[in-house]
C-alpha cells in the first residue's frame, strides 16, 4: 500500500512503536486485551525481561507473576472500557530483587476503530526516591525527640535553680539591714525571672514542634504561673481568653515570655498586701495582625509615671515586642491597668 494510503491508526502505531523505541524510560505498548504490543529497552532492563518474553505475552504473565496486581489490573480494564486515564498510580511491584515502588501512568490511544486501541503505560521507579523520603522523615522525628528532651531537661534544670534561689532567700536570716533587703530583692528576682522562663520551657516542652496552638500554650503557661505565684486562688484570679490562632515555635517563645513578664508584673504590683483582684490574658487575630492584651484591677499606673522605674521586666516586654514588630500600649483601666501588645501585619511576625 503507497504510504500516502496508509491508515491513520498504522500511522499511529507506527509513531507510537518509535517513540517507545526511543524512550529511556520504562514503556509498554498494551493491545486492547492487555497483551505487550511493544516494550522500551528501559523496560527490559530495569525488570530483568529477556526481549523474547515480550511478543504475545500479557503484562500479568512477565515475570514470576508480580504485575498481577488486582487493583492495577482492574484499572487497566476499565482504562480499555473507555474509562479515565491513570495518573500518578502508585504500587509496589515484589520484584525478584526486592520490592519496588513505582509511579504509573497509562494513556488511552483511541483512533476510532474499538480493534485497535492501545494503552500506552509509562513506568517511573521511585523507590530510592521514597526510601529517601522514610529516611529524611526518620531523622526529622528522632530530631524531634531530641528537641523536645532538651526543652524538657532545660525546663527541670530550671525549676532546680528557681529552688536554690528561694532556699537562699529563706536560709539567709532575719538580718533586716539595707544591704540585706536589696539582696533578697534581687533574689527574688531572679527567682521569678528563672521561673518565667523555666514556665515557657516548660510548656513548649509539651508541645509538638512547628506552629503551636496558642490557646492551650498560653492557658497552660498562665497556669502554671498562677500555681507557683499566687497563693490563695480565692483572692487573686487569673482568666485567659485565646482564639483559634497558631505561631510559630519561635513566635510562641516570645509571645509567651510577654504574657509571663506582663502576669508577674502584675502580680508583684496591681494587688498590694491583702487586697482581691483579677488579671484577664487575652489573645486574638485582628485583621492580618494579632493583639495580645494583660489586664488587671488593681491599684492603677502611678498617679506620676515620672516615678515609676522601668525593672528588668519592662525591658524584657520591648525588646520581645521589638522582635515580633509589634507596639506597646499602657492604659489606665480604671480600675487597674492594661497592656496591649499590637502587631498589625503578618510580616511583621518576628522571632520566627
Amino acid at each position: 500500500m503507497p504510504a500516502s494510503l496508509t491508515p491513520p491508526s498504522d500511522i499511529a502505531l507506527n509513531l507510537a512503536l518509535s517513540l517507545i523505541a526511543a524512550s529511556v524510560a520504562p514503556v509498554l505498548l498494551l493491545d486492547g486485551d492487555l497483551s505487550i504490543v511493544a516494550a522500551s529497552q528501559s523496560f527490559l532492563e530495569a525488570f530483568d525481561v529477556s526481549p523474547g518474553d515480550i511478543p504475545g505475552a500479557r503484562l500479568a504473565d512477565l515475570g514470576d507473576g508480580e504485575w498481577h496486581v488486582p487493583q492495577l489490573w482492574s484499572s487497566l480494564v476499565a482504562a480499555t472500557s473507555g474509562g479515565a486515564a491513570i495518573r500518578s498510580f502508585e504500587m509496589d511491584l515484589n520484584a525478584r530483587h526486592g520490592v519496588r515502588r513505582l509511579i504509573l501512568d497509562v494513556q488511552r490511544l483511541d483512533h476510532g476503530n474499538a480493534g485497535r486501541m492501545r494503552l500506552l503505560l509509562s513506568i517511573q521507579d521511585v523507590t530510592d526516591v521514597r526510601a529517601k523520603e522514610r529516611q529524611n522523615s526518620e531523622l526529622i522525628r528522632e530530631k524531634a525527640m531530641l528537641v523536645q528532651e532538651v526543652q524538657h531537661r532545660t525546663a527541670n534544670s530550671l525549676q532546680i535553680i528557681a529552688s536554690v534561689l528561694m532556699q537562699g532567700m529563706r536560709t539567709a536570716g532575719s538580718d533586716d539591714s539595707c544591704a540585706h533587703l536589696r539582696s533578697c530583692a534581687h533574689l527574688r528576682d531572679a527567682h521569678q525571672r528563672v521561673l518565667s522562663v523555666a514556665a515557657v520551657q516548660h510548656q513548649l516542652a509539651r508541645s509538638e514542634l512547628g506552629d503551636v496552638e496558642l490557646r492551650g500554650y498560653i492557658t497552660d503557661l498562665c497556669r502554671s504561673i498562677g500555681d507557683s505565684m499566687i497563693r490563695d486562688h480565692d483572692q487573686i484570679t487569673l482568666g485567659v481568653t485565646v482564639d483559634d490562632s497558631v505561631a510559630s515555635s519561635g513566635r510562641s517563645v516570645s509571645i509567651g515570655l510577654i504574657v509571663t513578664e506582663l502576669v508577674i508584673n502584675a502580680l508583684k504590683h496591681a494587688f498590694p498586701g491583702d487586697r482581691e483582684g483579677r488579671i484577664d490574658v487575652e489573645y486574638g487575630a485582628r485583621g492580618q495582625g494579632w493583639v495580645l492584651t494583660v489586664r488587671d484591677d488593681g491599684v492603677g499606673m502611678p498617679s506620676d509615671p515620672t516615678t515609676a522605674r522601668p525593672g528588668l521586666g519592662t525591658g524584657i516586654v520591648q525588646a520581645l515586642a521589638g522582635q515580633l514588630g509589634a507596639v506597646i500600649t499602657r492604659t489606665d483601666a480604671a480600675p487597674g491597668a492594661c497592656i496591649s501588645i499590637v502587631c498589625a501585619t503578618p510580616s511583621s511576625h518576628g522571632a520566627e
